[in-house]
């Protein structure tokens, strides 16, 4: 489409009911982000109240009409995805606006390939506008689907504001603050280019130790309980701060959503420490992988169904209107001679219409067989069922499933094949009971058992485990200087690792709250099996692995290398220098933020030409002026970095690379990069419980 251009959405699928947005961009360095938001407008063109703001921190409407899917990796990047549900927007919004800002000072003209897609729930693409006018904006309209009648009908807006989100919001009725609002829980600021937040809570290290569960309650809750015994604040306590607190820019003013914690559990009645609690979900007895697959499809399909907001949250990128779910498991369906035994299917009925999706499900290292999938889909087509998910402990790359099957192009009706992993289960769960809240305390339970379920040793649904096969030949290779380039060996490693560290990246973002993502410097359109043969090729001659991790609200990108000539892991992060400020200061702020971190941490100035000085933390810590160049050259920051002994086998055991890598970024985070000095995080958060990360 072209920019003014506009179209009915009835003339492009038999199915308009429901739409998912995509919105895209790429950047060579790497870095280029932004946040998407989506607007609901009565016929006076504003917001009918705050509510009607969708953004990171209010994803979802209640009633599933518009749901932020959040970003999926892709082979230039990652897209931006938006669920609409259209016969389920209110009666009284007659435009729907699609937006993204950027932040800090970015700029939307320093981004590529910038483009919107619309599809319908089979994914189908049915139309594309690309703005390629993009200069000094840090905010864009981008599209807009609206009324006409009975129909919806979408139109190419790509309208650009130079003043940000604020500006942008402030145009479709959303309220500016013009005095800080210190509401501890409540606010959540969302204007990232005009409203930064001075003080941040360093964030706590990642941990597998129990913590108390987020649930939101109904709106008029005006307390949060703290998790600590004996003690109480109210939705407008301050946590205590790392750091001296300044007043907070001015924001927009956004819709509010409180929480409570409950209390901590009581001390136990058990006679002793070996005691351990009752949960709905055992897993100690199961002893084959038949009954791990059977349980694990049981768990999780009853929870979805239970708890709405996570049935919903899993199924809306799969174009399941929001609606009454019901879910079965080891149901019996005809095909040809004998009958075929699906894992599971879900059904979702919304206003007399009937979405329904078959499930096959494998645990522990299992792979899916590509000839079960495909009868599933030729059930699924004969029955008019909509869709076909596979879940896994294997983690899909580029959005792609993980099978291949053949498509019948004579029959009408369409069938789509989703792939799902255990890590993805586990990322929105966490998401849903730690950072976002829940309907109510019954949920929240439920899904903090499943939680539980999924991380037990005996469940089989720990997420990517395995190097696989290629693996050991290729790092005995790479030490004995045979490997050439072209061997497919290596290929399989490059596909590994990529889907170790996209699980790194979903377990993160569940822990902290915080959007994680792979980076990929690569152009757009570039085809990822060309791509990960060219990372093949760079293995075998230079013997490393590196993966960029960019997570929300910290000051850099994470970097990842993992050199199989001296097995040693390497996790490092680029801190911009201050601008303006005395060189020598800049190095003593430095030390004096990385007092909790690791006496062997590697610090490294960074200069515009040639290379600067480096030393260890415990050699700098009594002199920081070592950090100054001697010749006088200009610093444009610092490097720092942690190194770690990399696991020998292919597995996650004690000795394993995929547990190394897994502690070498959390050690990193936790004891680095959680305690640096003020960072430049665009998206304020509301404050969390001083307890771990994980659950």
């Amino acid at each position: 489409m072209i920019k003014g251009a506009n179209v009915s959405l009835a003339a492009l699928s038999e199915d308009s009911g429901g739409v998912i947005v995509g919105l895209s961009w790429s950047s060579a360095e790497g870095d280029g982000d932004a946040d998407v938001s989506v607007l609901l407008l009565d016929d006076s063109g504003k917001v009918r109240s705050e509510s009607d703001f969708y953004f990171y921190n209010h994803p979802a409407a209640a009633d599933g009409s518009v749901q932020l899917l959040g970003k999926t990796p892709t082979d230039s990047g990652s897209e931006d995805r938006i669920s609409l549900d259209l016969t389920a927007v209110p009666l009284d919004v007659s435009r729907i606006v699609v937006a993204a800002s950027r932040y800090e000072g970015a700029r939307f003209g320093d981004l590529h390939d910038i483009r919107l897609t619309l599809a319908d729930r089979a994914n189908e693409v049915l139309l594309g506008f690309s703005m390629d006018d993009a200069s000094v904006e840090t905010a864009f309209v981008f599209g807009e689907l609206y009324r006409r009648g009975e129909e919806w009908k979408f139109r190419a807006v790509g309208q650009g504001y130079e003043s940000g989100l604020a500006g942008l919001a402030t145009d479709f009725g959303i309220e500016i603050d013009d005095e800080a609002e210190e509401e501890a829980g409540a606010a959540e600021a969302v204007d990232a280019a005009a409203a930064k937040t001075a003080t941040e809570t360093a964030a706590p290290a990642p941990t597998a130790a129990p913590a108390p569960v987020p649930v939101a309650p109904a709106p008029s809750t005006a307390a949060a309980e703290d998790p600590t015994p004996g003690a109480e604040r109210t939705a407008d306590a301050e946590p205590t701060p790392s750091k001296p607190q300044t007043p907070r820019a001015r924001g927009t003013r956004t819709v509010k959503k409180k929480v409570t914690l409950p209390k901590v559990t009581k001390k136990s009645l058990a006679e002793n420490d070996s005691w351990r609690p009752a949960r709905l979900f055992p897993v100690p007895t199961l002893r084959s992988d038949k009954e791990r697959e059977l349980r694990a499809t049981s768990v999780l399909l009853s929870v979805m169904a239970e708890v709405p907001e996570f049935g919903r949250r899993l199924t809306a990128a799969f174009g399941a209107p929001a609606g009454r779910m019901q879910t079965f498991t080891e149901v019996s369906l005809p095909h040809g001679d004998s009958p075929r035994r699906p894992d599971g299917v879900i059904r979702v009925e919304r206003a007399g219409k009937l979405w329904t999706a078959l499930v096959e499900t494998k645990t522990n290292g299992n792979q899916l067989k590509a000839e079960q999938v495909q009868d599933y889909m030729d059930i699924a087509a004969r029955r008019g069922y909509e869709a076909v998910i596979t879940l896994s402990n294997d983690v899909a790359l580029d959005g792609r499933p993980l099978v291949d099957v053949k498509i019948d192009g004579r029959r009408k009706h369409k069938v789509t094949l989703w792939h799902l992993s255990w890590a993805e289960v586990a990322h929105q769960a966490q998401m849903l009971i730690r950072h976002e809240g829940v309907g109510n305390a019954a949920h929240a339970w439920l899904l903090h058992e499943l939680l539980h379920y999924l991380q037990h040793e005996n469940s089989g649904c720990h997420g990517f485990q395995n190097m696989g096969p290629a693996w050991v030949p290729v790092r005995n290779g790479i030490e004995a200087e045979t490997l050439t380039q072209g061997d497919p060996r290596a290929v399989q490693v490059v596909v590994s690792w990529e889907q170790l560290i996209r699980q790194i990246c979903l377990r993160l973002g569940g822990e902290l709250g915080q959007k994680a993502l792979p980076v990929q410097r690569v152009s757009r359109g570039t085809d990822p099996t060309s791509r990960r043969a060219a990372t093949a090729d760079r293995l075998c001659t230079e013997g490393r692995l590196s993966s960029e991790l960019r997570i929300d609200g910290t000051p850099g990108i994470f970097t990842i290398t993992a050199d199989l000539r001296t097995s040693k892991l390497r996790t490092s992060v680029d801190i911009p220098a201050p601008e303006g400020g005395y060189p020598l200061s800049s190095a003593k702020r430095l030390i004096r933020s990385l007092a909790e971190a690791p006496a062997d941490l590697h610090v490294e100035t960074l200069v515009e030409t040639g290379n600067g000085p480096r030393g260890t933390l415990e050699r700098l810590r009594p002199e920081p002026g070592d950090l100054l160049p001697r010749d006088g050259a200009a610093i444009t920051g610092f490097r720092l970095s942690l190194f770690k002994g990399m696991g020998g086998t292919r597995g996650t055991t004690e000795s394993g690379f995929i547990r190394s890598v897994d502690g070498a970024i959390d050690r990193f985070y936790g004891s680095v990069v959680a305690h640096l000095g003020p960072a430049d995080r665009r998206h304020p958060r509301r404050p969390q419980p001083a307890t771990s990360p994980t659950d």
